[in-house]
């Protein structure tokens, strides 16, 4: 069902795509963000600041994004990024049909876990219909159905310390001069316990695709897509990015990207 707070949604999904679009149109320049003695690094940091407070007074800790009806679903969930990793050690795990990959969780918490497919198929699950809002400016609804973060963080009980989730995935997104780097991203404790997000394994009542992250991908459905990393690997507890990419938090905040991309 539809709820009255799609107007003002859509008002934020404008403005945040608007910020990070302004970098879309200038990926060439992304080299000149990596200095952290970059003007232009520095600005957007202090409007990605200002961002997080005004959505937070905005949003809410929460406060639910919109959820759709079965017959709003009008299409496919469209894949984009990382489509069919290459890497070795993914094809050895997808040839196995996922036999052998786990969910490895660690960092702050007491409880260091490793969890199957099987294991996290075991636990208590939401499904929901939902709306897919990417940067590039399209937006897709679908069902999704997975576990929800808190059970897992709860499962490893975080250290009162911890302050951000980080997600690392098994997909190599760029190969280049610079480096191979694969995909992370990260959200803060009120995102991660919200009752939306989930590590979803199902996608349309079917398992979730290889094209749209399987065997596990993140859904913060409060935030554009780039937050909702796919190929899931390793969940870490930290209290700080220092030492993790570039030090932003994530895969394209390290290039320029708001942190904190609520709608």
């Amino acid at each position: 069902m539809r709820t009255p707070h799609l107007s003002r949604r859509a008002l934020l999904s404008a403005a945040g795509a608007a910020g990070s679009g302004l970098l879309l149109s200038g990926c060439d320049a992304f080299g000149l963000l990596e200095g952290s003695d970059s003007v232009v690094r520095s600005t957007l940091e202090r409007a990605n600041d200002l961002t997080y407070r005004v959505q937070r007074l905005l949003l809410g800790a929460d406060r639910l994004a919109p959820e759709f009806a079965e017959s709003d679903i009008r299409q496919g969930q469209r894949p984009n990024g990382v489509t069919s990793p290459a890497d070795q050690d993914y094809q050895d795990l997808l040839a196995g049909d996922f036999a052998d990959w786990r969910l490895e969780v660690g960092g702050l918490v007491e409880r260091p876990l490793s969890l199957s497919r099987d294991q996290l198929l075991a636990m208590p699950s939401r499904t929901q219909i939902t709306r897919h809002d990417c940067v590039e400016g399209w937006s897709t609804i679908a069902k999704w159905t997975g576990v929800p973060l808190a059970l897992v963080l709860d499962l490893a009980m975080v250290k009162p310390q911890a302050r951000f989730v980080v997600f690392h995935c098994m997909d190599t997104i760029e190969r280049s001069l610079s480096g191979q780097f694969r995909y992370y991203g990260s959200i803060d404790m009120i995102d991660a316990r919200h009752p939306q997000t989930i590590l979803a394994y199902g996608l349309n009542g079917r398992p979730l695709p290889v094209e749209n992250g399987a065997p596990l991908r993140v859904r913060v459905e409060r935030q554009l897509g780039y937050k909702m990393p796919k190929y899931l690997q390793r969940i870490e507890l930290t209290d700080s990015f220092a030492g993790l990419g570039f030090g932003k938090g994530g895969y394209w905040e390290d290039r320029g990207y708001d942190w904190f991309a609520g709608i």
